[in-house]
């Protein structure tokens, strides 16, 4: 299986940008399966109906979600009967959506999508590691499932990548998102599952995480309120993810970042 994760979609720059830039990503990648966080989409601020709709019809197979999926109102009931939106799964089963789907892949394979929000520094959602386990218990990997991809939102790297060593050998990826940097770990890990802290986000890095950068700068020098903070608009780098894996087993053979466009060092799998 050949998998392309794209990290947060920030504003309008970062998913012009994903759009845009899909086309030659899958002609270069051969992608079988793409998955896009687009949690920041709507101006930095969560995603709507429209937002979610253009991602999907340019050829992203799931959008996976986070701490900001609520923000726009109209996400409620759409998310209700678009299987292909995830928020995280350890959110209170009364919330609309759902966390996990499983999903068939260009190639005819099945493949096993999971979101799901850490908690340090994060909301004090249910447990993610118990949220995970019920999920791989029912559905594991070369049973019900031929990849099993786990986006994991969260802030810190240490709950990260306790994480991932905790699923190790069970997925056959989990990369991190939510800070918006793109972490330089990529890796299989020693049982076989790609890994990275996170993933970075697809948008203008001339800003402070995706956010036109006056507005933070100013409120960390003078440790005052400022005004609302608007996603910058500039040249977006798509930054992301591109896993193999083996048919036979599941897991990972590699992991390559993916950097293209805007102000970030390039970075494109050979194949």
């Amino acid at each position: 299986m050949r998998v392309l994760f794209l990290g947060d979609v920030v504003g309008r720059s970062g998913r012009t940008a994903v759009v845009e830039k899909l086309p030659d990503l899958k002609k270069i990648l051969r992608p079988d399966f793409i998955i896009v966080n687009g949690e920041n989409a709507a101006g930095g601020f969560g995603i709507t109906p429209s937002i979610s709709e253009n991602l999907l019809n340019s050829g992203v197979d799931v959008v996976t979600t986070g701490n900001h999926a609520w923000d726009q109102r109209d996400i409620i009931e759409f998310i209700d009967r678009e299987p292909r939106l995830l928020r995280p799964i350890n959110y209170p089963s009364t919330c609309p959506g759902s966390g996990v789907g499983l999903f068939h892949a260009t190639n005819g394979r099945l493949v096993l999508v999971i979101n799901v929000m850490l908690r340090l520094f994060m909301d004090p959602l249910d447990d993610p590691f118990a949220a995970v386990e019920a999920v791989i218990d029912d559905s594991p990997l070369g049973s019900v499932a031929d990849f099993i991809f786990v986006d994991m939102h969260g802030e810190a790297t240490s709950e990260k990548m306790a994480f991932g060593h905790n699923f190790d050998g069970r997925v056959s990826a989990i990369i991190g998102t939510h800070t918006h940097i793109p972490t330089s770990d990529t890796m299989v890990l020693p049982t076989g599952t790609a890994y990275q802290t996170d993933a970075g986000m697809c948008g203008d890095y001339d800003s402070v995480i995706g956010m036109k950068k006056e507005t933070p700068v100013d409120r960390f020098v003078s440790k005052m309120p400022g005004p609302r903070l608007d996603a910058a608009g500039g040249d977006a780098t798509v930054c992301g993810s591109f896993i193999v894996s083996d048919d036979r087993t599941g897991l990972a053979l590699s992991i390559e970042p993916v950097r293209l466009g805007g102000l970030l060092s390039q970075a494109l799998p050979s194949s």
